[in-house]
């Protein structure tokens, strides 16, 4: 049950009546409310920004909003949006208001997908040698082997580090008991962390004064971060030569790779700039070749190189995964990392944590039900109105039914694709994303949001104190991808 969100007259505790226009339609529902308690009072760490709202007019509002618009523009900010006919490639839509964490709940967030990183690159290293965790009975050798992100091609290869994912986007959310849980891992070509960068440029110069006072960690050294964590995956110290590897400048995500490239000050190359002789990997520049020692990769698997993969595809790089093989050059995130990125293997996680690390996980799953057991088919066909239902190998809020939002025939639709396929699909609990304010016709509405730290892991594992908060901007909605009418905020992690 919502209720309208009201305020005490107490100036010193509350917005000046005056102040209180731009929260008229904020509505607190079950969901746990990022700036607001159950009984409407700001949560502390908020305050400040709830103050501010309160006493700017609503035309300057949208007049920073504009501004953030407008330098997306220029910076020519998009996403590309391949289901629709009409315009492909789009800004992508930014809130003013940031959403704010506090330290305490960073330090946890930060412990445990360090946690989460280290075991999961302890199970790619096992299913790709010695298969313990299979031999042990602790997952069914038919999910892993049975994958289609599982690559043959990559067993007994040895991996700088032990390192096979090297970026990690994992998107958590918010319980309406207030605990962070995870969503789900991506772990092949995770996108997004340019967008933290965008965010945080353009709103901390609407709110500098804000900014300044509340002690917000900086994520401006992620480049150095990423730069750093590439070079650690090669033996070469001196004068180490790094691409990123685009599909180009359809990818939805291109200007992601544009961007972190220009940061880095590496290479962009596509798969025809590049060459394979001898084992060596080169690239052609207006200088000549020159060898390529690290390829951070934007492109999935099966378009890497078509002599060992997809052969129609022109994307990769004819001979590369002979020149990993031979150990010529890093390829970062190690081919085969998506068996682990499966939200079949997800349901495993906190096992594989106590397995490999003899650990507690730090941060739980959502309940997760595998439809490829008879019991948990059983129960997700009989309630198909209450749960969220995925397909194991797909992303971006594509392959999914969210029951409570579906039509019947939809969902009979989709009862059928369980019945004829169930081991494709895995099926949770509806949950009610946390709600944060969003700047919506000039007033503060509530709109539902996740959050997507980036890890970096190589030599050592490390995340900057920020994340991708993405928003769900239709009123009620709980798809936040970008592709699906979500868009992003900047999120500001408190020093103290």
């Amino acid at each position: 049950m919502s209720s309208a969100l009201s305020f005490a007259d107490d100036a010193a505790n509350s917005p000046s009546r005056a102040g209180r226009a731009p929260y008229g339609n904020y509505r607190l529902g079950p969901a746990y409310d990022e700036m607001f308690a159950a009984d409407g009072a700001p949560r502390p760490h908020y305050a400040a920004l709830c103050d501010r709202l309160a006493n700017l007019p609503p035309e300057e509002l949208l007049r920073r909003q504009q501004a953030c618009e407008t330098s997306f523009l220029h910076q020519g900010i998009t996403f590309t949006v391949y289901s629709d006919k009409q315009a492909t490639e789009r800004i992508i839509p930014t809130d003013l208001l940031p959403r704010i964490v506090t330290a305490a709940e960073w330090a946890r967030i930060e412990a445990g997908l360090k946690q989460r990183i280290l075991a999961l690159n302890c199970f790619l290293r096992d299913i790709y040698s010695d298969g313990r965790v299979l031999k042990d009975g602790l997952l069914p050798r038919s999910m892993i082997y049975g994958s289609r992100h599982y690559r043959r091609e990559m067993r007994a290869l040895p991996v700088p580090h032990d390192a096979y994912v090297n970026v990690c986007g994992t998107d958590l959310v918010r319980r309406e008991d207030g605990a962070f849980v995870v969503l789900e891992d991506n772990l092949r070509v995770p996108s997004g962390v340019s967008y933290m960068l965008a965010n945080r440029d353009v709103v901390r110069r609407a709110f500098p004064g804000l900014f300044r006072s509340q002690g917000v960690r900086s994520i401006d050294h992620y480049p150095r971060e990423l730069l750093a964590t590439l070079r650690s995956l090669t033996p070469v110290r001196e004068d180490v030569s790094i691409a990123v590897l685009t599909p180009g400048v359809f990818n939805s995500a291109y200007f992601e790779h544009a961007f972190l490239a220009r940061q880095m000050g590496v290479e962009l190359v596509e798969g025809r700039d590049l060459l394979v002789n001898d084992n060596i990997v080169y690239a052609r520049t207006t200088s000549g070749l020159k060898r390529i020692d690290v390829i951070y990769r934007r492109i999935d698997d099966d378009f890497i190189d078509h002599l060992i993969f997809r052969e129609d595809s022109s994307l990769g790089v004819s001979g590369l995964f002979n020149a990993y093989r031979a150990g010529n050059v890093v390829i970062a995130n190690a081919l085969g990392t998506g068996v682990a990125d499966d939200k079949a293997v997800y349901s495993y996680v906190p096992r594989l944590i106590r397995y490999y690390l003899s650990e507690e996980p730090i941060l739980e799953n959502v309940e997760t039900f595998l439809c490829r057991e008879p019991k948990s088919l059983s129960h997700v066909l009989a309630n198909l109105d209450k749960l969220v239902v995925k397909a194991v190998g797909e992303s971006g809020g594509y392959g999914m039914l969210v029951g409570p939002h579906a039509s019947k025939g939809e969902r009979e639709a989709f009862a059928a694709k369980l019945k004829a396929d169930p081991e494709n699909y895995i099926a949770q609990p509806t949950i009610q994303l946390s709600t944060a304010p969003t700047l919506v016709d000039g007033g503060v509405e509530p709109r539902h949001v996740d959050l997507r730290p980036f890890i970096l892991h190589g030599e050592k594992t490390v995340l900057v104190p920020g994340a991708f908060t993405r928003v769900a901007l239709r009123r009620g909605s709980l798809v936040v991808n970008s592709s699906q009418g979500g868009g992003s905020k900047d999120t500001w992690v408190l020093s103290q």
